[in-house]
């Protein structure tokens, strides 16, 4: 019961978090500004945002937890992490607490999320997209933030916008926002290092080879941090902290069948489709 209060309570801290997030993005809302007037007005404006962030980042955890005690390991139910950033969340994460048998109930558990969330990431991203705007590119004014596109969400923007952006400037709406986000964390957790889900199916099909894949990519996110996007040096050190290795399944001979194969093939295509070398941009003149 004291285990639930804590979930719940991360959970609900996460929904204000993510609805400042959403509000101050739809009209520079404040909070330390005429408080507690326009918090009780304006944090609501936020829900556009909050909602379909919540459901994406939930619907990865839950996918994950009931996939879990398919295959009789025990996990916990999620947790929020609220933070005070542009997204008002770090994401969501469970907890297991017990082996897992083999690599098949590694690849489901480990491609359940981030697929689940894949999906409702899209469907945000479609629907934000076309309650989007498109205007001539303007100049960035110090601090304003870019989102970086991905093959996917660039495609996305070609389909319902007919939106090129390298010369167009698109005022997304904060439920595209959403739906970016969503495919950003589905790109973060299919990375293929330790133990990310992106790790667990790497390992799945690598075994214990799969360190040479975790080193091979953290180098990849220093060159990336070096020419692209600074954040990756961060995670590239997030990363080795957290441990390249992956715990061995209590039977690593059980062979992968057909379905669990094209289910590491489809996470790898989704990986390829959401990555973002680039993802966030603040402009300094």
């Amino acid at each position: 019961m004291k285990g639930a209060r804590l979930h719940l309570a991360l959970f609900l801290l996460t929904v204000v978090t993510t609805l400042y997030a959403g509000a101050y993005y739809i009209q520079d809302y404040d909070i330390f500004v005429d408080f507690p007037h326009r918090l009780l007005t304006g944090l609501w404006k936020g829900v556009p945002f909050s909602l379909p962030l919540l459901a994406i980042l939930g619907s990865h955890e839950f996918a994950h937890y009931f996939n879990s005690k398919r295959h009789h390991v025990d996990a916990t139910l999620p947790y929020f992490i609220p933070f005070p950033n542009i997204f008002g969340t770090l994401g969501a994460v469970i907890k297991m607490r017990s082996r897992i048998m083999d690599r098949r109930a590694l690849i489901d558990i480990g491609a359940s999320g981030p697929l689940a969330g894949f999906v409702l990431a899209v469907l945000a991203c479609a629907a934000g997209i076309t309650l989007s705007t498109v205007g001539q590119e303007v100049p960035l004014k110090e601090g304003d933030i870019t989102l970086g596109g991905s093959l996917l969400f660039d495609l996305m923007l070609k389909v319902f916008l007919d939106a090129d952006i390298a010369d167009k400037s698109v005022n997304l709406h904060p439920i595209a926002v959403a739906g970016w986000v969503g495919l950003f964390v589905t790109s973060i957790n299919l990375m293929p290092v330790g133990q990310l889900d992106g790790g667990h199916i790497s390992y799945a099909f690598l075994g214990t080879r799969h360190r040479y894949v975790s080193w091979a990519f953290i180098v990849l996110l220093v060159l990336m941090g070096a020419f692209f996007f600074e954040g990756w040096l961060i995670w590239a050190a997030l990363l080795i902290v957290l441990g390249t290795k992956h715990p061995p399944v209590a039977d690593p001979y059980s062979p992968l069948d057909t379905k669990r194969k094209l289910i590491g093939l489809a996470s790898l295509a989704v990986f390829i489709l959401t990555f973002s070398p680039s993802p966030i941009d603040v402009y300094i003149p």
